[in-house]
């Protein structure tokens, strides 16, 4: 990205902030398909590239397509200066990306002699070698036989047959470890070999046999109290698995297979994101379906819809991201609001309506069953699993483009009943479930990520707030918005800020949040709103714009982790400050100017940086669309407010 140059900001009346904002709709209108929805690149790390590439060879694929020149480039340019691969833009090293990284690159054919492989070899024994890799990247080495599977946590596929009342059963996990896990423990259970036709196995990579490494360690987000119970169970396990029942165990095979089939949703695969896809696709083979069979057969064609295939590179992402792309820039062409924006986010929402998921109960019925089902999911198609997230922005913008009474009306009302009732006991709401707080559980070794669950969080409470309050709720007569409020007041960090769990990350959250406080009143002078807003202030760069490195999700933090400014950071900051009446201010005007004077001559901006969240600490996203639609929605924000001298009047 171009640093901005400190020119005079523009004054909302200048009719350059017009250019600009036009600019940016010209360029959003391209991108626009044929039947109204947008759908923008979305980019993890080298992992699932890798993975791709390794699950082909698992399955004795050949590249037919050619396409492993293509993620060798990829995988190649992404690698840092120091031999290693990271899990963010600029990040630091990262030993199971780099370990995937390398094994892909040596099976796609890069000479171990390579300079780049050389110097991903050494990053690697430097630091201890392939042996610190976590339990993820351990299974995928079990199934090649390069480590052993004493190496990996015990996860007995019983584990489908037990109670709900159990301790540990799939209701109390997240959607994302459920969708994995399931196929993953008739992988554990039946301990299948990969094909790799090529024989090639990265032993040089460990500092001692690949074979003699024991258990995982210690998470550093564990407590040693839980870790060395469930250790013990571990234990425990191993000498007891082998002798549980052959029947009991086909008995829970046939319910994993079951689970799956359910929920295989079609080309758009398990879960719809890769780990769960891929881990289907190996299941399926496993048990010796044939690749004609169509459960089968649709597994593995939903992995390559993930592919980007362009000139020079190809990638495979980890899902794809079109109701979330679509209701977001849905939201910036309402706020742009010229009849050709304003008809393109119609069309958007024409093509958004029949989404919603209305006849399948999904898993989150598990903990709410009353709930009526009414949710949209992420991606094109996931109807187990809807997210509250996506509902709420969806609702949002089809009420603002049609209000509650117009078109869009049953589908309003049918998802505000679903989020109104999955609201959590403590008043906040999660992403997919409700009350998924089982803490002890990340502490299990096989969740050395420590995203076992997902429980509440203030970005999803803001959001849900904001939807809830547009729709006319409000503090004075509804407990469920008290609850919240109570909820976001506990959890609101001491400088100001909030947790944005699924974007980066305090601005996000704080963004949010503040949205959902405007939306139901709730004065600017506030105490909770006024420290909000100082703390946005206080992390302004010297160029204007905002930015937040990944470093902040970890587990001592102490406050703001500064970082170059991006322009989907930059805009949330501002969304939330003019939200929390802030937009008079000096540096909401500085911040319009870092968009301005870095948007290209395409209309758009350049953001390599990833600003969202997969998985604190572990999986982090780059959403193409996102500098193509916040800064827009931010520049014309800022225009609307200023020229009718108003307050922002809508949830988001």
């Amino acid at each position: 990205m171009r640093e901005a140059r400190l020119t005079h900001p523009l004054t909302p009346m200048d009719p350059a902030l017009e250019q600009h904002i036009e600019r940016a709709a010209a360029a959003l209108f391209d991108e626009q398909r044929a039947d109204g929805h947008w759908v923008f690149e979305l980019e993890a790390d080298a992992t699932i590239p890798a993975e791709y590439v390794l699950l082909k060879h698992y399955l004795g694929e050949s590249d037919e397509r050619g396409l492993e020149p293509k993620i060798a480039s990829y995988l190649r340019r992404t690698q840092r200066a120091d031999g290693g691969w990271p899990l963010v833009h600029d990040g630091a090293f990262d030993m199971s990306a780099t370990t995937k990284a390398y094994f892909a690159l040596k099976m796609i054919g890069d000479s171990p002699d390579a300079e780049h492989m050389r110097r991903a070899r050494e990053a690697i024994l430097a630091r201890g070698g392939a042996a610190n890799t976590n339990v993820f990247t351990r299974i995928l080495l079990a199934l090649f036989d390069i480590m052993r599977w004493d190496s990996v946590p015990v996860m007995p596929v019983e584990i489908m047959l037990l109670p709900r009342w159990f301790p540990f059963h799939l209701s109390k996990i997240s959607y994302w470890a459920r969708t994995v896990i399931v196929p993953l423990l008739v992988l554990q259970a039946l301990k299948p070999k990969a094909v790799n036709r090529r024989r090639i196995r990265i032993d040089e990579l460990f500092l001692e046999p690949p074979h003699s490494i024991g258990r995982p360690p210690k998470a550093p987000h564990q407590s040693w109290r839980w870790f060395l119970l469930f250790e013990f169970i571990d234990t425990m396990l191993r000498r007891i698995e082998p002798l549980f029942p052959a029947k009991t165990r086909r008995r829970a095979v046939d319910q994993a297979v079951a689970f799956v089939r359910e929920r295989l949703n079609g080309e758009d695969g398990l879960g719809a994101i890769f780990p769960a896809m891929a881990n289907s696709v190996m299941m399926f083979d496993v048990l010796g379906y044939p690749k004609s069979d169509p459960a089968a057969a649709v597994a593995r064609a939903s992995i390559d819809k993930l592919l980007v295939i362009k000139a020079e590179e190809a990638y495979c992402q980890p899902c794809v991201s079109p109701v979330w792309d679509t209701a977001l820039a849905c939201h910036a062409l309402l706020e742009v609001g010229t009849k050709a924006a304003v008809d393109r986010a119609k069309r958007a929402l024409d093509w958004l309506k029949p989404l919603q998921v209305l006849d399948v109960v999904g898993d989150w019925a598990t903990s709410r069953p009353d709930a009526p089902p009414g949710g949209w999911a992420f991606q094109y198609a996931n109807p187990h699993y809807p997210d509250l997230d996506d509902t709420a922005v969806v609702v949002m913008a089809m009420d603002r483009a049609e209000g509650a009474a117009g078109k869009f009306a049953d589908n309003i009302e049918r998802a505000r009943r679903w989020i109104a009732g999955m609201q959590c006991d403590n008043g906040g709401w999660a992403a997919f479930d409700a009350d998924n707080n089982y803490d002890y559980l990340n502490n299990i070794p096989f969740a050395d990520h420590g995203a076992l669950l997902d429980p509440p969080t203030a970005d999803l409470t803001g959001r849900c707030l904001s939807m809830l309050a547009q729709l006319g709720d409000k503090p004075e007569t509804s407990p469920p918005i008290q609850r919240a409020l109570a909820f976001l007041r506990r959890d609101q960090r001491p400088e100001g800020s909030w947790y944005g769990r699924w974007g980066l990350n305090y601005i996000y959250g704080t963004w949010s949040v503040l949205c959902g406080l405007n939306a139901l009143g709730i004065d600017s002078a506030a105490p909770e709103v006024q420290r909000a807003v100082d703390w946005l202030l206080s992390i302004q760069n010297a160029d204007g714009g905002w930015g937040e490195d990944a470093t902040s999700y970890k587990l001592d933090y102490h406050g703001h982790e500064p970082a170059p400014s991006t322009a989907s950071q930059t805009a949330w900051a501002l969304l939330g400050l003019m939200a929390g009446g802030a937009v008079d201010h000096p540096a909401v005007a500085r911040g319009i100017a870092y968009l301005t004077n870095t948007q290209g001559a395409d209309g758009l901006w350049a953001e390599a940086r990833y600003t969202a969240t997969g998985f604190p600490r572990v999986f982090y996203l780059r959403y193409h669309g996102y500098p193509k639609f916040f800064p827009l929605w931010a520049m014309a924000r800022y225009r609307n407010l200023k020229t009718r001298n108003a307050r922002v009047t809508f949830g988001m």
